[in-house]
Order: structure tokens, then sequence, then C-alpha cells
């Protein structure tokens, strides 16, 4: 049974986002936005991954703390948990997203330590809340893995086992929201509304430096790019010798590697 926290019921703006990645600088960017919006912290939902390719771990880590706005662990902050070696994606040996995961975790767990759990032992596997009269859940990947990347290309029957799954825990839902593939979409699928909220953290390979993050009201959810100083998180990851090509992503809006990505999505 994964462990849910309920946030009752959500009114007005519902900022949707995920994978901070230890950008920093994007972090803060998106907290501007929810000020400049007027949205509390209590409304700012992150779908996990706190770390990941960028140079912050730790100063993430602690501003997300700090910020306290719900959020469910990712792969990445349960595999720091565990102590692994690596961010538990699957990628295939010998890949360069298998390649380029090992350096960037290595640096994340070298800043984090034996802290992990200082961050992230309460914090739920999923979130439920209510909103303009819809049930909702905040998943991170897949229902049974955590790791699980989910496209906007799957077929229908991928997002059926998943919401069915869903419900088989929590009992009726018209939404989910999710995050981990780090591409936003939403989709419809037999009247369960699958959102991914995006990542902020790295541009969803689309040639455009800007990230993504989402903004759920009584009319939908929309999506929005948010606009950071890149330049000052690039240059952060090449001063901490992060140098596998995401730092290069970050200013090209395109990933380094396309390994992961299915066929439909690929350039």
């Amino acid at each position: 049974m994964p462990n849910i926290r309920d946030l009752g019921e959500l009114t007005g703006e519902v900022l949707l986002f995920g994978g901070v990645y230890s950008n920093l600088q994007a972090l803060h960017a998106l907290m501007e936005v929810a000020s400049a919006r007027g949205i509390p912290a209590s409304h700012c939902l992150f779908a996990g991954d706190a770390v990941a390719y960028g140079a912050d771990a730790l100063t993430c880590a602690k501003r997300l703390r700090d910020w306290d706005c719900p959020s469910i662990r990712g792969n990445c902050e349960q595999q720091l948990l565990d102590g692994a070696a690596d961010c538990g994606c699957g990628f295939e040996d010998g890949t360069a997203c298998d390649i380029a995961s090992k350096t960037w975790f290595e640096h994340a767990a070298r800043q984090l330590g034996a802290r992990a759990a200082e961050f992230w032992q309460s914090t739920p596997d999923w979130l439920r809340f209510r909103h303009a009269g819809k049930q909702y859940i905040v998943v991170h990947g897949g229902t049974d893995d955590v790791a699980r990347f989910i496209w906007p290309s799957d077929d229908i029957d991928t997002f059926d086992r998943e919401i069915s799954a869903i419900q088989a825990q929590t009992g009726p839902i018209d939404g989910v929201i999710a995050g981990h593939s780090g591409v936003p979409f939403e989709r419809v699928i037999s009247g369960t509304t699958w959102i991914n909220a995006g990542v902020i953290g790295m541009p969803p390979h689309d040639g455009r430096p800007e990230t993504r993050y989402a903004i759920l009201s009584e009319d939908g959810v929309r999506f929005h790019a948010l606009n950071y100083d890149v330049e000052a998180a690039a240059q952060a990851m090449e001063q901490a010798g992060l140098v596998q090509g995401y730092e290069v992503g970050l200013r090209s809006g395109i990933w380094p590697s396309e390994d992961i990505l299915p066929a439909a999505l690929r350039r």
C-alpha cells in the first residue's frame, strides 16, 4: 500500500511541477512565479525528483523543505534514502543515460550523504486532493514502479492499467498528476484525465531552454514555460564537473541522448 497524504479540498489555482533536478535557479524562478500569482506553498504540488542532473542537490533539498510545498518521493529521493548506487531509472548498461546518471547521482549523494532521511523519510508516496469537484491523485512514475516512464505516445492500455491500479488503492478518481518522464502532456482516458506537469529542471527536448510547469484551475490545466537563469545553472554544473551533456541540454533545449525516448518523441 502506498503512503498517501490527503490534502483535502484545494481552491483557486494549484501549481503543479516535477523534477527540480538540483537546478537551483529554476526552483527560485518557480517560487517567484507562485508568489507573483498569489499561490501559497500549500497549493504548489511537487511530483518528485528534487535532485538529478544539476549542481545544487543539497541546496535544492533545503529550499524545498523550507518552502514546505506538498511533495512526494521520486525515484531519486528513494534511491538516496536506500543508499543505492544509481538513480534507479533502469537505463540499459552502457547507454549515454546510464553513463551520465552515475556521475550526477554520485554528485548528489556526496552533497547529501546520510542527510537524505532528514529531507525525505516522512515524504509520502502519493498525494490526494479535491479541486473543483474532482478527485486527484499525485504519483511520480508508475503505480507499482516509481521509475516507470509513461509517455504521451503510450497506448490507451498503458494508461488504463495505471489508472485501474491507482483506483484499486484509492477508489474512484477523476485525474492523475504525474512526473518523472520530463515531458508535459494531458490525456483523457475513459473519462479520467492524466496530467504530466513536466519538470522545471530540464527542458522537454523541444529546442527551447525554457522548462515547464502547469496551473490547475476550475477551467482545467494549462502548461506554462518557466524562464530562469539558464546560463547560471549550466555554469554551476560545469564548475562542479558535471559535463556529461546535460549542461548543454539546458542551453539548447535538446536532451543529450534520446536513449530513453519512444520513437514517436525522437527528433
